[in-house]
């Protein structure tokens, strides 16, 4: 079982919930060992992530499958987690992570994704701020005291 936690303590409570929904055992009936968090090995490549969820919504239980582009696992159920608090308003306690599977580019489903995938791919500057070329030691921001004593001459 794999649980997206930002802490221990936080582990420790959707560990038992699962573990009460799927195995029926209470947690007077048994005992956590130990906590570990799963490394994961930090490549630099952008990798496809399928996510299939369940939530709480107000109208009831919706399934749902997202995809997304990260380098990391971890950092695409954050994404997720951002995206459902912002687009469906679902709280992160009723979110349910059913299952997450690294993508091949020719199993996307969503253009969202799939726009990613080309070869000649271009990025557009919105906005270029073009620097004076005399005063690149200088910094812009200079900041000095205010004198309130009256000088006398």
């Amino acid at each position: 079982m794999k649980i997206f936690s930002p802490n221990d303590y936080v582990a420790k409570s959707r560990f038992w919930y699962f573990l009460k929904k799927t195995q029926k055992t209470k947690k007077a009936g048994g005992e956590i060992v130990s906590i570990k968090k799963i490394p994961e090995k930090i490549n630099k490549n952008v990798k496809n992530y399928g996510i299939w969820i369940r939530y709480d919504s107000r109208s009831g239980i919706i399934n749902m499958y997202k995809e997304y582009r990260d380098v990391l696992v971890c950092g695409a159920a954050e994404q997720m987690y951002m995206e459902m608090a912002g687009r469906h308003r679902a709280k992160w306690s009723s979110i349910i992570i059913l299952r997450i599977e690294e993508l091949k580019t020719k199993e996307c489903l969503r253009p969202s994704t799939k726009q990613y995938h080309g070869t000649k791919i271009k990025f557009h500057i919105p906005h270029f701020i073009q620097k004076s070329p005399w005063n690149k030691e200088v910094n812009l921001i200079k900041a000095y005291r205010y004198q309130t004593c009256l000088k006398e001459n």
